[in-house]
């Protein structure tokens, strides 16, 4: 018969502490439960198609640099005088391409900085971290504080650094001086290029004119909602960012966001009792104003604390509107 478990206290005479014996787990062991796989005997594989790109990225400066050099020279021997001008000219394309290279770091790194804050916010909510959450205000201040529009809610602000607050009251006093009117310049872009889109894509003739006009329209929307929340994205920090924004629509379901809107429009058939172009007009929009809530996300440096994240309804809901009534 097999003996019940029974409770014991520390402080019973009846118990008696015996030898602890602490041994070492294995070195896989430990691995395993970190669930990090040691891989044993297995070289790491050479990046060749980095090293090929790098090589051949190198050969294309020098040849363009001895294709300058050359005909610098043979001018130069033509005439001293163009020479001289076409030394100057390559100097200030110089000049201009490492202006181009420093203003694309500049962005990325303002990028990297911005995405930086909102993970450590998240950070610093999920344990109450009291200091984070001073430094996340403090590099805040430092991001908007130029700006004269944040002018009052930055004195508030720093009216409130020596005051004992919980993390998330900070951060939440943070966002309501600071991100509240961007976050309302940013719900009036989203829906101004919703509208736009909707508009011209039910009038256009073409599909291809639609496609045009709906990428132009989403570029040109990123570009403005990183301006906002204080982001200067170059080229590839515009890439980085539009990856960011799209990679966010993936994970947050694309058009099914739990908003009634896009499922009256589909699962009703509205588009469907209206004109077809009207319809893809209404369509092309949600899409837009989808686009662009995913780019909000990714832009701005906190998540939403104690501010309603924005929906659909709230930057589009008007498409919706003016789609009943024309299907009435």
């Amino acid at each position: 018969m097999s003996r019940q478990p029974r409770a014991y206290r520390l402080d019973d005479p009846n118990v008696t502490a015996g030898a602890v014996q602490v041994t070492e787990e294995p070195f896989d062991a430990i691995e395993a439960a970190d669930g990090v796989l040691v891989p044993m005997g297995e070289k790491r594989r050479a990046p060749w198609l980095g090293i090929l790109i790098s090589a051949l990225s190198g050969l294309l400066v020098l040849g363009l640099g001895l294709a300058v050099e050359n005909l610098i020279v043979e001018l130069y021997a033509l005439a001293p005088w163009l020479g001289w001008v076409a030394l100057g000219l390559a100097i200030l394309a110089l000049l201009a391409f490492f202006a181009i290279i420093g203003r694309e770091v500049a962005g990325i790194w303002r990028e990297q900085k911005i995405e930086g804050l909102r993970e450590a916010a998240i950070d610093a909510l999920a344990v109450k971290d009291h200091k984070a959450a001073k430094g996340i205000v403090s590099d805040l201040l430092t991001l908007y504080g130029g700006r004269a529009s944040a002018a009052p809610g930055s004195a508030r602000l720093r009216g409130l650094t020596d005051e004992i607050i919980d993390a998330d009251d900070r951060l939440a006093i943070a966002e309501r001086e600071l991100l509240a009117p961007l976050d309302l310049q940013a719900r009036r872009a989203i829906a101004g290029a919703a509208k736009q889109v909707s508009l011209v894509t039910a009038v256009s003739p073409r599909a291809i004119v639609d496609v045009a006009f709906v990428v132009f329209a989403a570029v040109r929307l990123l570009r403005t909602l990183s301006r906002i929340y204080g982001g200067r994205p170059g080229l590839f920090g515009f890439l980085r960012l539009a990856k960011a924004a799209f990679n966010h629509l993936a994970v947050t379901g694309g058009m099914a966001v739990g908003d009634s809107l896009m499922q009256q429009v589909l699962g009703l058939g509205l588009a469907a009792r209206i004109s077809a172009k009207l319809g893809e007009g209404v369509l092309n929009g949600l899409m837009t104003a989808r686009f662009g809530l995913a780019a909000l996300s990714v832009c701005r440096p906190l998540p939403f604390i104690r501010e309603e994240a924005p929906k659909i309804g709230d930057v589009a809901g008007e498409l919706i509107s003016r789609a009943e009534a024309a299907a009435s």
